[in-house]
């Protein structure tokens, strides 16, 4: 099994709302996988969608086959920005004349900063993949340059272990034990999880990269 561990740096604020406070709109530390698939040019999504519906399922599953898998990204240096933003509120009445009133309203954005740094991996059972240096991220298409470092990873019997990186749940094919939940669209991530699994172990210049064996992009019916 190839293993590429990636170091991604951002060149750009990054901003995407993971959770939203009042008019407070907050970027979390962590990157979904489903996202940095895309960034990735593993899956493509077409730039016009008639229903403006996702295609998880169907852009995603293919790299099943392929024996292609990606991780969530965890933030190891992270720092952010408060942004303002105003958007104005223009009330039309039934005769579609103008409102007496042209009221701007405000929100901030806490955007992860230039400079930080995030760590994933790729998994790839079979084939050499291209590994681009620049990619695209987030709501600003922020720009991120990513470092990759390609290793084998062995295959391990079956046992209780912790992940050295954050995980989907709807992935995994081992039996969960311990972890931390990340509440982010569109589902729900763990991190520092122990779970009953066989694993892929690799090593690297951040040190042993455990992973577990059998993860695989899965939907249900409702994120399909």
């Amino acid at each position: 099994m190839y293993l590429y561990l990636g170091t991604l740096t951002l060149h750009e604020n990054l901003f995407y709302a993971t959770r939203e406070i009042g008019r407070l709109y907050e970027t979390g530390r962590y990157l979904h996988n489903y996202a940095l698939t895309y960034a990735l040019e593993l899956a493509v999504a077409p730039y016009f969608h008639a229903e403006q519906m996702p295609r998880y399922a169907e852009q995603l599953q293919p790299l099943n086959q392929r024996g292609i898998y990606v991780t969530p990204a965890r933030g190891t240096t992270v720092t952010y920005v408060l942004n303002t933003f105003k958007y104005a509120d223009n009330h039309y009445h039934v005769e579609m004349q103008p409102g007496r009133f042209n009221t701007p309203s405000f929100g901030r954005a806490k955007e992860i900063a230039v400079g930080s740094i995030f760590h994933f991996a790729v998994l790839s059972e079979r084939e050499e993949l291209r590994r681009p240096r620049w990619m695209r991220l987030g709501l600003w298409r922020s720009k991120a340059e990513i470092t990759w470092e390609v290793v084998e990873a062995d295959k391990k019997p079956r046992e209780q272990a912790e992940a050295s990186l954050p995980l989907n749940p709807l992935d995994l094919a081992g039996v969960l034990a311990a972890f931390d939940l990340i509440s982010m669209p569109p589902g729900s991530l763990l991190d520092h999880v122990t779970l009953q699994s066989e694993w892929w172990l690799a090593q690297t210049s951040l040190g042993p990269i455990r992973l577990p064996a059998g993860m695989a992009y899965t939907f249900p019916e409702d994120m399909a």
